[in-house]
């Protein structure tokens, strides 16, 4: 059967490194608070002159050059993301025009946090459907444009970055040994729609802050991602002892810990970068994968777990084989 491999991966973040102590200087807050409540050490900000297609570009080129590859060798271009620079064209054909790929197609997919894990999903399909040989999956996003810096509770979380993977179709015998995305599972749910969203758009003629109740999506959040990755595992016929390694959406230290210890998986199995860059949303899981790489982490043939939530509420998983 057809499988999606992944080719290469890449990321970027902008020069602007921002502390916690940045805002010691106009919230009653501290770095020591900051991090015992999300692990958060540092995000980085976007330039006046940045906008999300720029840094999907530059996750796109690092990719690419990961891959060996050139971007006229890709078949399609999806960019997951709910701060593109315009209502449209999409940030996807921004970044398709700015790293030179002149045929194929190009669209962006918008689930928030779990943006990614979605946008795989459907690479993954367009690649074993046979619409598809090579996908260039990106998540990138610039949370410092809708952020209330009076609200201690949210702004001192999120940070701009973006993540690049590039899946590859080729040939696999159908079993949880083969290379590649083995399952995925998405789902929603609408009714949670207050408790993590932004109250501005389009319709509304306004930009809008984000707004969440921190608590509220910290219960949900442990228990829909355990959920969801047990039941990608349970689809590609693999369990918490077969996994090597869980790269969830890079949200909150105490989410990521207690999703593992429901997942049965010990911490030292679970990629964390969330105290470099803060919550990225849809750039946070191929920011992971790629620093993961880099690191030596991350070998062809391991056993990989991405999970993520985001406003919707929407949330999913993918299992795959490096």
């Amino acid at each position: 059967m057809k499988r999606a491999h992944i080719k290469g991966v890449g990321h970027y973040l902008p020069e602007n490194v921002v502390p916690n102590a940045h805002f010691e200087k106009t919230l009653e807050t501290s770095n020591d608070w900051i991090i015992s409540r999300s692990g958060i050490e540092r995000r980085h900000f976007a330039a006046e002159d940045e906008t999300t297609s720029h840094l999907a570009s530059h996750a796109a080129r690092a990719a690419l050059k990961d891959a060996g590859l050139e971007a006229n060798d890709l078949d399609a271009l999806i960019v997951a993301t709910s701060t593109p620079d315009l209502t449209f064209p999409s940030a996807a054909t921004m970044v398709q025009h700015q790293i030179g790929m002149t045929g194929g197609f190009a669209f962006d997919i918008q689930a928030v946090c779990a943006g990614f894990v979605f946008a795989l999903a459907n690479a993954n399909a367009l690649i074993v459907s046979g619409t598809a040989k090579r996908v260039m999956v990106i998540g990138a996003e610039t949370f410092s444009r809708i952020m209330d810096w009076t609200d201690r509770g949210t702004c001192v979380l999120f940070g701009d970055g973006a993540g690049a993977l590039i899946l590859e179709a080729a040939d696999g015998d159908g079993t949880a040994q083969d290379r590649g995305v083995l399952a995925t599972d998405l789902n929603s749910d609408g009714t949670y729609r207050d408790i993590l969203y932004v109250d501005g758009g389009v319709s509304t003629k306004t930009t809008g802050y984000l707004r969440m109740e921190g608590k509220e999506v910290f219960r949900h959040a442990i228990e829909k991602l355990a959920a969801t990755a047990h039941t990608a595992m349970d689809s590609a016929g693999v369990t918490s002892e077969d996994v090597d390694w869980v790269v969830p959406h890079q949200a909150n230290i105490r989410i990521i810990k207690g999703t593992a210890k429901k997942m049965n998986m010990p911490m030292e199995n679970v990629i964390v970068t969330v105290q470099d860059h803060g919550n990225t949303s849809a750039a946070s899981i191929p920011l992971a994968l790629s620093v993961g790489k880099a690191e030596g982490k991350l070998k062809q043939g391991d056993l990989v777990v991405t999970e993520a939530i985001g406003g919707g509420l929407a949330w999913g998983a993918v299992v795959l084989r490096w």
